[in-house]
């Protein structure tokens, strides 16, 4: 295929287009570099690789971008609560009202696939506390992220059922692990660099579950998703993860001791966190026989390995988070 990868220089874009890339697959970036293009150097050289250094919201761009592509996997977004929160103009411009343009010219370019990545986030606080969701649990968005990320959802759904488009939304799962684009505001990274590093953190909300998947599990579900027949994952929506990667943050405070023993961890009780959610991944599993390869104590390991080295050491950046 030739794939379009919007964001491909963001934390799970510039994990995914080597995969893709040692997949035989043709591969085009576009992203608006906010954090740099230093992620995009290890495949810059590739023969099969091309970039588009541009913004989404500029018709110009998207039209070059689209031009040729078989398939297309917009990651592109302003990520995470706490962003868009910061900036909420500029989250509905990009989050919404350019996956919905993108998904719009992509059937009329002629593109045949069309995977999003949405969020388990979605999902907000269930109901049960002692159950797990599924795709057909109700959504209950408490944040303008996951109110974004729903409405593209049911749009790129609806449109899965048009002929000769196959589209797919993926609910992904809290991301973790090193990246050629690194961040430091992912939970099981933010608390391994903060106990290991600064040897203290405080955690807000210990009790609240969240499911975790490695990145290069979740460009390994992307592909998954892309490769597979089309009529196992047109019009669909899985959540990618794995259901026994599912933790408490104080739970994962426990597997981090034992990289940092010395650290001194504050817990403050918030028990009006509205996200609280454990989630099942048998229908991924079931119709794809996709699993993961990576654990939250494996990615713990490589990212704990990652500061003791000092690989990384100016973790106030602003590059680090978004």
């Amino acid at each position: 295929m030739k794939v379009l990868v919007t964001g491909g220089a963001g934390y799970v874009g510039s994990t995914l287009i080597p995969m893709l890339l040692e997949k035989g697959h043709k591969v085009r970036a576009v992203d608006w570099l906010a954090y740099g293009g230093q992620p995009l150097l290890p495949v810059w050289s590739h023969p099969n690789f091309e970039f588009i250094k541009g913004d989404l919201r500029d018709q110009q761009v998207v039209s070059a971008a689209l031009e040729g592509v078989d398939s297309v996997v917009h990651l592109a977004a302003i990520v995470g609560d706490p962003a868009c929160a910061r900036e909420p103009e500029l989250a509905k411009s990009v989050n919404l009202d350019v996956s919905l343009d993108l998904l719009k010219r992509a059937q009329a370019a002629g593109v045949k696939r069309f995977v999003f990545a949405s969020t388990c986030s979605n999902y907000g606080r269930m109901k049960d506390p002692n159950g797990y969701v599924d795709e057909t649990a109700e959504l209950a968005p408490v944040s303008l992220y996951a109110e974004t990320k729903v409405a593209v959802e049911n749009a790129v759904l609806a449109a899965g059922k048009e002929k000769g488009f196959c589209a797919t939304a993926l609910r992904c799962a809290t991301v973790f692990g090193v990246s050629p684009r690194m961040r430091f505001d992912l939970t099981v990274n933010e608390f391994t660099m903060e106990m290991v590093a600064r040897k203290e953190l405080t955690v807000f909300g210990e009790t609240m579950w969240r499911p975790y998947i490695h990145v290069r599990d979740m460009a390994r579900g992307i592909i998954a998703v892309l490769e597979a027949p089309e009529a196992k994952v047109k019009g669909e929506v899985f959540n990618v993860g794995s259901t026994d990667q599912n933790y408490q943050k104080q739970q994962l405070v426990e597997l981090i001791k034992e990289h940092a023993p010395d650290a001194r961890v504050k817990f403050v009780h918030k028990a009006e966190d509205p996200r609280d959610y454990r989630v099942t991944f048998k229908k991924i599993n079931d119709a794809l026989g996709f699993q993961t390869t990576r654990s939250v104590p494996d990615g713990i390991s490589e990212v704990a390995d990652l500061v003791r080295n000092g690989v990384i050491t100016d973790f106030e950046d602003a590059r680090w988070r978004n």
